[in-house]
């Protein structure tokens, strides 16, 4: 059983208290979602929230409009009722500077998410050519999705559209991060025993792949100066890479 030092008072330590909780809907006939949920994630900016829904679907819940709900309704969001539901985003796209929610089918189970927010003058790593697929304005917002299959997809936050599919991993990714510095440098690790780093300005084309594990990878971060790559597995060993 955990103890404090003496010095620290129990009292006065602030005890958490839940505020809501989201329900998955029970499980379809097409077995979409109802299963275990394995991965969360919020947005950089807050804005948003997602969480797996078990198995292959993933929603995009906007926080703001969730917290309210909370606080109207109390701890129960029962985000399948019709009177709760929060407005979802138009085919077009809509107004950016509204939130909407999307329910997102990824085809397959989902093991991992992140999100990535781009800043302009941050030039892709890779090969620096003059067209790109996407180019990525200040407010853009990602999803990428680490699937069972191996696959990665992208998805714009905002429109709940898919916009890359990237393969090349041969198992489960089991997690994904984003550079902090807004270059939206990707990195996944995978039961390849490989870490892939992907350049999502330069149309999400792959720059490198990180060999370093004897076994299963699970785990990554970047650092905060985004330069470094330190990475966890099955091998009980941290694995760290210099990426600049």
């Amino acid at each position: 059983m955990a103890s404090f030092p003496p010095r620290v008072n129990e009292k006065e330590i602030v005890r958490s208290r839940t505020i809501g909780e989201l329900l998955a809907p029970a499980a379809p006939f097409d077995k979409k979602c109802g299963r275990e949920n394995w991965t969360v994630a919020f947005a950089p900016d807050g804005s948003y929230f997602a969480w797996s829904q078990g198995h292959r679907t993933v929603k995009l819940v906007p926080w703001s409009q969730c917290l309210q709900n909370f606080l109207l309704h109390g701890t129960k969001n029962v985000t399948n009722s019709s009177s709760l539901r929060l407005p979802r985003q138009n085919s077009d796209g809509g107004q950016k500077n509204k939130p909407r929610e999307h329910i997102i089918d990824c085809g397959d189970i989902v093991w991992s998410l992140a999100f990535g927010s781009s800043v302009p003058e941050k030039q892709s790593r890779c090969v620096n050519i003059e067209w790109h697929r996407f180019r990525f304005g200040q407010d853009q917002l990602l999803l990428a999705t680490g699937l069972n299959n191996g696959r990665i997809k992208i998805w714009d936050v905002y429109t709940g559209k898919l916009l890359l599919n990237l393969v090349d991993h041969t198992e489960v990714v089991r997690d994904l991060t984003f550079a902090p510095d807004g270059s939206l440098i990707l990195v996944s690790a995978s039961r390849d025993k490989t870490l892939r780093v992907w350049d999502l300005k330069d149309d999400g084309n792959m720059m490198k792949v990180l060999r370093g594990h004897q076994n299963w990878v699970y785990s990554c971060a970047f650092s905060p100066d985004s330069s470094m790559l330190c990475s966890v597995g099955a091998s009980k060993a941290v694995v760290a890479a210099i990426l600049v």
